[in-house]
C-alpha cells in the first residue's frame, strides 16, 4: 500500500496529475474494500505508456497502482486512447493477465500506445 502511495505522490510531484487529482486518488485508496486489494494474479501496477513517433518521445507514462485501476484510467489523456477498449483492459486486469496486452500503432496521428499489466 506504502507503494501505491508514493506513486501517487511522485505523480503529484512530477506533474502527471494536479494535487486535487491525487488527493481523489488517495482518498480512494483509503477506502477500496479489501476485496479490491486483490485479483486474479499477482497484478501490482497497470502501466499506460504513449509514444509521439515522430520526435521519439515519450509523451504519457502513467503507472496505476492495481487497485486504483478503475478510478485511475480517467487519467490517461482520451485523445491518446481513443483507440483502446478500456474494457478489455479492465478485464485483463480483473482475469490477472501479465505482460503486454495492448500495443497500437496510430499512423495518422503518429503515436503508439502500449499497456503493460505487472
Amino acid at each position: 500500500m506504502d507503494e501505491e502511495r508514493m506513486s501517487i505522490l511522485k505523480m503529484i510531484e512530477s506533474g502527471t496529475i494536479s494535487a486535487q487529482e491525487g488527493m481523489e486518488l488517495l482518498t480512494a485508496l483509503d477506502q477500496k474494500p479489501v476485496a479490491a486489494q486483490t485479483t486474479g494474479g499477482n497484478i501490482k501496477w497497470l502501466r499506460v505508456r504513449v509514444y509521439d513517433m515522430k520526435s521519439n518521445r515519450q509523451k504519457v507514462n502513467v503507472n496505476i497502482p492495481y487497485g486504483l485501476v478503475k478510478f485511475g484510467l480517467k487519467f490517461v489523456p482520451k485523445e491518446y486512447v481513443k483507440d483502446v477498449n478500456m474494457d478489455e483492459i479492465m478485464e485483463a486486469v480483473k482475469n490477472g493477465e501479465q505482460g503486454k496486452i495492448v500495443d497500437i500503432f496510430d499512423e495518422e496521428d503518429g503515436v503508439r500506445v502500449e499497456v503493460t499489466v505487472e
